[in-house]
Parts: structure tokens; sequence; C-alpha cells
């Protein structure tokens, strides 16, 4: 893991912090600079600290071995510091330094040293905590000498029953590392962690990774020439165009930090870690496994992880190295749940548009029944009209007649009395054309087709802006809607947005288009305008 990934990981918890003068002081002041111990000063620190403890433990006494229970002494050698060596600590750095054993709060012996020795060496060498997504040190520390990494990896295993207990055989191996980094220490058996009668040391239950295969030497390749596009011009004035290429991500890009730390976490192959589950175990997983059940969604942050070789057991989202995977999951979760509910609102206001087709329809249906009737209405007035301007024609040819010979008149039973039958009954004092006329102007129509609609009753219908919400248009955004209307549909529709979004725009427009409008033969044009201020 680099240090980058790493210094995201175990920050200082709020309200504590480090104690000045100690180890972990002078390790926090170099990670904040981006230095790291060199392997001479590492074991010319760590080598002394065996040979004392191997002592103490002689006699019988267990403690807490961390950075922060170590201080300076005279020379600059490390010495413990007995009054914060028998509480457990805070910091999330120096527990990951205490063997699994002791992480309950029990103080340990002989054989939890060595593990702090170990861990501690290798923060020393890498700025990392031993943990998840640890890398081995060769992979970050150039030249490392491989006898070094073995005995890390035989002082990092989690098992106390499979770790050597032995600090003087540690301290022996370690000066034999490095002879002139450190004073010799007292002559030890370095077998000793290899296992001895009772027990054989486990390299698979090391903290450490395994090693994977070596890499091949990379022979480094000539810089490659820019892709070419096209080229404009002709002659001499030619000019290539290259393609384009997308930029590299930096060292401190979030994506890039968590694309490392994932790296770094699938390099241990080994199924370590158990997930509780309402109330059942599910695992060992992988590293690799556990990533994707996590992204899955099948085990959430809430619920707990147990790293079976380190015995740690917290919530996923506790754990430093997988919450951002955990909490990546919910916001992928959250945007799949927020897409239902768009889609579920989109489908509402189909089904809601289709309603109002249907409404539309049986209000065009009344209109064309009404406007049947209204035609049927004008034929039989404009009939009656033309019977009455016939009996007119009647009365007056009879009138005629009857000037002619008042005899046949009379004869024939005299005039019609006025008043009868079907016709309007005029009053007296006017002369016969105006009396014809005011007969037939009753008959007469009011007006020659429906009333125009005003852009106001278009308007009512664009304002409500409901369709607004099936385009995902963002609250800062201003859209302006202008939209030709004829026979209760949109004709024509334009759309513009600012900021500008052409594909926020054709989906507005869908949208209006297949909305129901006021019908009339009639074009209208009606403008609306939604604005974030």
């Amino acid at each position: 893991m680099s240090a980058q990934v790493q210094s995201i990981l175990t920050p200082l918890p709020v309200g504590m912090s480090v104690p000045p003068g100690t180890l972990r002081a002078e390790m926090e002041s170099r990670r904040a600079t981006g230095r790291r111990f060199d392997v001479r000063e590492a074991i010319g620190l760590v080598v002394p600290l065996c040979t004392q403890l191997h002592e103490l433990h002689a006699q019988g006494r267990t403690m807490f071995v961390h950075p922060s229970s170590l201080g300076y002494g005279a020379g600059g050698a490390l010495q413990l510091i007995e009054e914060l060596a028998h509480t457990a600590p805070l910091l999330p750095r120096d527990r990951a330094c205490l063997a699994p054993e002791e992480r309950k709060g029990s103080e340990g012996d002989a054989r939890a040293s060595v593990f702090a020795i170990g861990a501690i060496l290798y923060e020393l060498l890498t700025n990392s905590s031993v943990g998840p997504g640890m890398r081995r040190p060769a992979d970050v520390v150039p030249d490392l000498p491989p006898a070094l990494e073995t005995v890390l990896g035989k002082s990092l295993v989690a098992d106390p029953s499979h770790r050597p207990a032995d600090l003087a055989a540690l301290a022996q191996a370690l000066y034999q590392i490095a002879p002139a980094a450190s004073e010799q220490p007292p002559s030890a058996d370095t077998s000793h962690l290899d296992g001895d009668g009772d027990f054989e040391v486990d390299i698979n239950l090391s903290m450490m990774p395994p090693n994977g295969h070596p890499e091949e030497p990379r022979v480094p390749s000539a810089p490659s020439l820019p892709k070419i596009q096209a080229v404009t011009g002709d002659g001499p004035f030619a000019v290539a165009i290259p393609v384009h290429q997308p930029p590299r991500l930096r060292g401190d890009d979030p994506t890039r930090k968590l694309a490392d730390l994932k790296a770094a976490l699938e390099s241990d192959p080994r199924p370590r870690y158990v997930v509780i589950k309402e109330g059942m175990d599910h695992g060992p997983f992988s590293s690799v496994e556990l990533l994707q059940q996590i992204a899955s969604g099948s085990f959430t942050g809430d619920q707990v992880l147990r790293d079976t070789f380190s015995g740690d057991e917290r919530a996923i989202q506790d754990w430093e190295e997988f919450a951002p995977f955990a909490e990546q999951a919910k916001l992928n979760r959250d945007i799949v749940q927020e897409k239902r509910a768009l889609d579920a609102v989109v489908t509402a206001e189909k089904q809601g548009t289709q309603y109002k087709a249907l409404l539309g329809m049986a209000l065009m249906g009344v209109i064309l029944a009404a406007g049947a009737g209204w035609w049927y209405r004008e034929r039989s007035h404009k009939e009656r009209e033309l019977a009455v301007q016939g009996a007119t024609d009647r009365v007056a040819i009879e009138v005629d007649a009857g000037l002619g010979s008042t005899k046949a008149a009379r004869a024939g039973g005299g005039a019609r009395p006025s008043g009868g039958g079907s016709y309007p009954t005029l009053g007296g004092g006017m002369s016969c054309e105006a009396a014809q006329a005011r007969y037939v102007e009753e008959y007469k129509l009011g007006n020659n087709g429906p009333a125009d609609l005003t852009a106001g009753a278009y308007g009512n219908v664009l304002n409500r802006g409901t369709y607004l919400n099936a385009c995902g248009v963002p609250s800062t955004m201003d859209v302006n809607v202008c939209a030709a209307v004829q026979n209760g549909r949109a004709v024509g529709v334009t759309i513009t947005t600012s900021p500008s979004n052409p594909g926020i725009a054709s989906c507005i427009a869908g949208q209006i288009r297949g909305m129901s409008f006021p019908s009339h033969p009639r074009l209208d044009v009606a403008r609306t305008t939604f604005s974030s201020k």
C-alpha cells in the first residue's frame, strides 16, 4: 500500500495525541514529510530493544510493546516506558503493533513481543501498518535484503501457537543482516525462529501476504510517438492533428487512491475474513471475494467483519481498509433506488397523459355531438325561414287577388285570422316590406362558428411544469418553452435551457408533444418560462 493510501487509513482519532519524545512521535514526524527509516537505522533501533525485552520477559514480566510505549534513552537507544507499557494503546497504528492475543486487553509475553518487534520494524521500513492490505516490504523498499523479509514473515505469524518466542534469536537474526548497524547481541540460536520440539513456525499464517511470482525485469521502452487522427492542409504547410489522450490520474486523486487500496487488498489471496450476518458466520472470504460481496450489496457497512488472522472484529464501516468500498456500494444502491423512483414518476406521468388524452377524446366527442346538434337546429331554422318566406308570399298573393274582386274574396271565406298557426304575431303601424323583413329577421343565425380560445387556456397547461420532473431538470437551470398548438396537440415545440443542455431540452420537448391541450381549429402559440431564481 502506498504512503498516500496508508495516510487515509489510520488517522489519529479526535481528541488523541501522540506522546512526545516517543518512537511514535518520531515516526509520525517522518511520515508527515514522506521519510522512512532506512534498513540500517531500523535494525540499529530494534536489535538492542529485543535484548532488553528478552531480559524483562525472563523475569516473568508482561507488557504492551508499541511505538508509543518506547522512548529514546542515552545514546539514542530505545527504552521501554514502564507507565505506558501497562495500558492498552488507543491509537490505531499502535494497536496494529499488538499481537492478536493482546488486542482484547491482556498484556503480552515474549511471544507477543516477537510480533510487536516485527510490526514495529515493518512500519519503520514502509511507513504502513500491519493489517489488511499490507504489502510485502520488498515491494516498498528497493534492494531490501531477502533475509530481512523472511524474519519479518516469521515474526508476524498471527497464531501464537505457530509464532516463535525467542527474542534473543530474533535479535541475533536481525544483527546478522546488518552487523555494522548495532552492537552485537548475546549469542543465540537463530534456528529457534523456525520452531523447536514443541511447535514449528507456519509462515502461511503470517500477516505478511504470500510472495507472488517474481516479476520479470522490464526493459525501458522508447517514448511512443503521438498518434495522429487527421492532417490539415497540403504540401509543406500540412499540420498533423494528434489524437486527444485522456489525462492520467494524479497520485492524490481519490479514484487512484481507491484503486491502489483495492490492489493492495487483493494482493493477499488467502481466505481470512468472516462476516457476521443475521447471527450467522459467512466465510471465510479472500479480499477479492469480500469486495465482490460488498459491491453486490450482499454485505453492508453495519455488518460485523472479523479478520481470522488478527482476531479483530468490528463493523465493516469501521475498518479503514473496507469502509470506502462499503460507502461506494451504498451510494450505488441509493442511485439505483432514485432511478427506480424516477421511473415510477415517469410511468405515473405517462398514465396521467393517457388519461388526459382519453378525457380529451371524450370532450371532443361531446363537442362534435353538440356541433352536430347545432347544425341540425340551424338547418331546421333555415327550413322554417324558407317556409315563412313562402307563406308570406302566398298571403301577399291572396291579398292582391282579393283587391281585384271583393266579392270573390268574401265568397272564399275572407282572409286568415291574424296570429293563427305557427307564424309570429306582428304589431301594426308599419309598411308591408318592413313587416316582412321583421318577420324573417327573427329566424336569422347569431354567428357562423365557435368562439376562439385565449392563449391563457394553453398556458395553464404548460405552466404546471410536471413534465420537467421526468427529465431530471436541476433546480439551478432556467427553462424557456414555446408551443404552437392546433386541434388539441402541440404541432411545434422550442425549448431553450440555461445552462445549455441538449439532452434535457430534447426530453422536455418530447414530454410536451405528448400532452393534451384544449382543442380549436385555429393555431395558437403559448409561451412560458421556469426560472431558478
